[in-house]
């Protein structure tokens, strides 16, 4: 695990080794451990490390035989040692014991073709000094970050956006649909950034520089094509297996490594296998709010299986840092579960490097409440009386009703793709509409912040209407939001986050499963719920999905209700232009009266101000005290 940047001038240019160096400290703390600044001509990498693989001998950039291939890794390939083996017997030579070294060697026998074969969480760079090309390369689920700025023949990469900014060629020109679509669904979806002109790599995408221009192309799509004719016995037994195995390979460590325990079915179903494979440390977060507190649960499962447990009350006060998560997203980031992930991640580094985590089992198995709504709604629509029934129902229950439970219902009569999107949106159209100012509205034009969602659904192959809202979810929440949120937290800390869940050949095989092995009436996740059985508690194994939410109705009323008064209805905020001043004063005093909840609004508009003031209005921050190796190419 580590941080990867790096700069291509034009032909005759050379790299400057000072913004390198400023690259690298931007993004230091992804990797304590040793800091690379390598130039080659006109080509240059910034390198920090997270030793985990090969601790001693596992530096990089990793060169080839001939030293004029070049490569960088953020992530763990966890097939190395079978793709060291292949190499090897082709007559590559190894020098290190790390799993990076697989690409630069693969990269001369495969070319492209190198990213297909790997599996594991990665972002890497290959720089071909003979032929003055750059491949860039985004995993398949997107675990691992990727942006880049790319314009006038020179392009600039980094795994975080403070690295891009690092460049003093990059300019800082606000994406106004950027910030729509942020507003939208609380996160920034790729290809966009909120800067103008950086981008992010799509998951399962390859860039290739060459000649002054970049191009884009996928190496891998997930497909429910053919489905599979197979029993539910049968079902459960080969997802036992992958899982099993996914949980195995990433066990692979040469530091100590433990998980993240939410107490809910996904993080247990990980610590009971890992527990089969000896001790585990496990780490937890709670609130002092009995509502979403967790921490029983986690208990349970701890003394289940002998662990050694590890906990941490999040108090309002904890809050008090939130202008520094603001800075490390380096965009407008929403999702208020960052602040629980951002402490739970800081406990965990301070006893282990690696920990493992549940994240993707709810989009890839159907956990989700709303699946089972999207699906009970969508057939009322079709009702002769269906849409009067539905709204008639939405404005009775309304204060009784969850959140995304009336939306859906307010939606119902529109298409069941658009009715998921608002469904999942914090501010649906009309709601934004209210919510702009002129200068946002005009900046926007026809810029539609649904339609890279409705794309999605249009490629899907997926025979039903929850089996393609689910791929949706693998190809736009999972990794804008949820890898963003671990990603960004764990590695401010220094620490690695491993997914099992994601492993690709579990993700497909999951994918091509009938929708009914997934989610029924009782509940979302049957098949998990089916394999782990006889492993897990009862009280865990019939519970309700919870998720990591955090007590922001009541902090908002509270203690942070003087932070949004200095800081969304602030002047500083009302100069931007993008938020009308009555508008967002009208959601406050809504939330603050009770009249609505309106916290998760205020959330993003709050967390919209601290990014304008800690990342657009001050200069990227960086470490220091690391190891520094000066590579320079000898040709």
């Amino acid at each position: 695990m580590c941080g990867i940047g790096g700069l291509v001038r034009r032909p005759g240019e050379s790299v400057e080794r000072s913004c390198l160096q400023r690259m690298a400290t931007a993004y230091s703390h992804r990797g304590p451990d040793e800091e690379s600044l390598s130039v080659y001509g006109r080509a240059g990498f910034a390198f920090r490390r997270l030793s985990i693989i090969d601790v001693a001998g596992g530096h990089q950039p990793v060169d080839d035989e001939r030293r004029r291939v070049h490569s960088i890794t953020n992530g763990e390939i966890y097939n190395h040692l079978e793709l060291r083996g292949e190499l090897e017997g082709r007559g590559h030579r190894f020098r290190t014991g790390s799993d990076a070294e697989v690409v630069v060697h693969g990269y001369e026998e495969f070319g492209d073709g190198i990213v297909s074969r790997l599996r594991g969480m990665f972002a890497l760079a290959v720089w071909d000094e003979d032929r003055q090309r750059l491949l860039l390369a985004r995993d398949r689920m997107g675990q691992k970050p990727l942006v880049y700025h790319e314009v006038g023949g020179r392009l600039t990469f980094a795994s975080e956006l403070a690295g891009v900014l690092a460049d003093p060629a990059v300019p800082r020109a606000l994406d106004h649909a950027a910030i729509d679509e942020y507003l939208t669904f609380q996160y920034v979806p790729a290809p966009r950034t909120a800067f103008r002109g950086i981008r992010k790599l799509p998951p399962a995408h390859l860039l290739v520089f060459e000649d002054g221009r970049a191009r884009l192309e996928r190496y891998w799509s997930l497909s429910a094509q053919p489905r599979l004719r197979i029993s539910s016995g049968d079902a459960t037994r080969v997802f036992e297996q992958k899982l099993e195995e996914a949980v195995r390979l990433r066990l692979m460590s040469d530091v100590p490594l433990g998980a993240f325990l939410s107490g809910g079915l996904d993080s247990s179903a990980v610590v009971a296998l890992m527990a089969e494979q000896g001790p585990v440390k496990t780490f937890s977060i709670g609130f002092e709010e009995g509502a979403f507190d967790e921490l029983p649960y986690a208990r349970e499962v701890a003394r289940r299986f002998a662990t050694e447990h590890h906990e941490f009350v999040v108090r309002p006060r904890a809050i008090d840092l939130v202008a520094d998560i603001a800075r490390h997203y380096g965009e407008p980031f929403g999702d208020a579960s960052a602040v629980p992930t951002w402490y739970l991640a800081r406990l965990t580094a301070a006893k282990v490097k690696v920990a493992l985590n549940g994240d993707g089992g709810d989009e890839l198995l159907g956990g989700y409440d709303r699946y089972g709504l999207m699906r009970a709604f969508s057939a009322l629509a079709r009702l002769p009386v269906g849409r009067g029934l539905a709204h008639a129902t939405s404005r009775a229950l309304a204060h009784r009703l969850p959140v995304r439970a009336r939306r859906l219902l307010n939606a119902v009569g529109v298409a069941p793709e658009e009715s998921y999107a608002r469904t999942v949106s914090a501010f649906d159209p009309e709601q934004r509409a209210l919510l702009y100012t002129e200068d946002m509205r005009r900046e926007l034009g026809d810029s539609d912040a649904y339609a890279p969602m409705m794309a999605l659904f249009a490629a899907s192959d997926a025979p039903d209407l929850i089996g393609r809202t689910m791929g949706v979810d693998l190809a736009s929440y999972l990794p804008g939001d949820l890898m963003v949120k671990v990603d960004i937290a764990t590695m401010a800390h220094g620490l690695e986050g491993r997914s099992p869940f994601l492993d690709h050949p579990l993700v497909e095989f999951v994918a091509r499963l009938p929708t009914a092995l997934k989610l029924r009436l009782s509940g979302g996740k049957w098949l998990l719920r089916n394999t782990m059985a006889d492993r897990l508690p009862r009280s865990v194994l019939r519970r309700r999905k919870q998720g990591f939410g955090v007590p922001l109705g009541q902090w908002l009323r509270g203690e942070l209700r003087e932070l949004v008064t200095e800081l969304v209805l602030s002047p500083s905020a009302r100069q931007r232009e993008v938020v009308r001043p009555d508008a967002a004063q009208r959601i406050c005093e809504e939330h603050w009266s009770g009249r609505r909840d309106r916290s998760v609004q205020i959330w993003l508009l709050l967390m919209l101000e601290l990014w304008f003031r800690e990342v657009l209005q001050r200069p990227a921050a960086g470490g220091e005290g690391a190891q520094v190796l000066e590579v320079d190419s000898p040709g």
